[in-house]
């Protein structure tokens, strides 16, 4: 029974918790959500909303006391240059989380934390970047005004599958038949 606890002990000793919840606080600070299972984000709720309230202040005290916390400078400067100032007028409540379904492989509940008024930059998706192909420039040749080269194999015979039917109707002539072996009771 878990009579008068305060926390969530996760399952872990004190020293593995404490370190868990500083690279996940850390990682939802950077990257502005992070997926999780849900008792994990309702346990970095409990550890960051307080981190986040401390960085509204920016002094140097409160910078110390936060990075007692994080132990990572990027992750202490990320709070209070971006983080801080765009939370300043909010009373509290600065993360959300929004259930996900149940993970794959041992069915825990996953849920993605997010910071609320980040939630837009973290949904937004990532620009594409241009695509190389492995292909001859031919279509580049051409566009210049050379004469493109043409091949005179045909794909047919270099495609797998075609390899694989020569491989298969040679298999039965070069295989050997052996003899049946005999029962050690004869």
């Amino acid at each position: 029974m878990r009579h008068n606890r305060a926390i969530n002990h996760l399952g872990r000793q004190s020293g593995h918790r404490k370190s868990m919840l500083a690279n996940m606080a850390s990682s939802l600070i950077l990257n502005k959500q992070i997926e999780t299972t849900v008792v994990k984000a309702k346990a970095l709720r409990m550890y960051v909303e307080p981190l986040i309230t401390k960085s509204k202040e920016d002094t140097t005290h409160s910078r110390r006391i936060v990075f007692s916390y994080l132990k990572q400078k990027e992750a202490v400067s990320e709070l209070f240059r971006v983080v801080a100032p765009k939370i300043a007028d909010r009373p509290g409540g600065y993360t959300r989380i929004v259930r996900t379904g149940f993970r794959v492989g041992d069915a825990a509940d996953m849920a993605i934390i997010q910071l609320v008024d980040f939630s837009d930059a973290a949904a937004a998706p990532e620009k594409e970047t241009k695509r190389t192909t492995r292909r001859s420039g031919a279509k580049k040749a051409a566009a210049e005004g050379a004469e493109p080269a043409k091949k005179t194999v045909s794909r047919k015979a270099n495609s797998p599958k075609a390899a694989n039917e020569n491989v298969t109707k040679a298999a039965p002539a070069a295989r050997k038949v052996q003899a049946p072996r005999k029962s050690g009771n004869s």
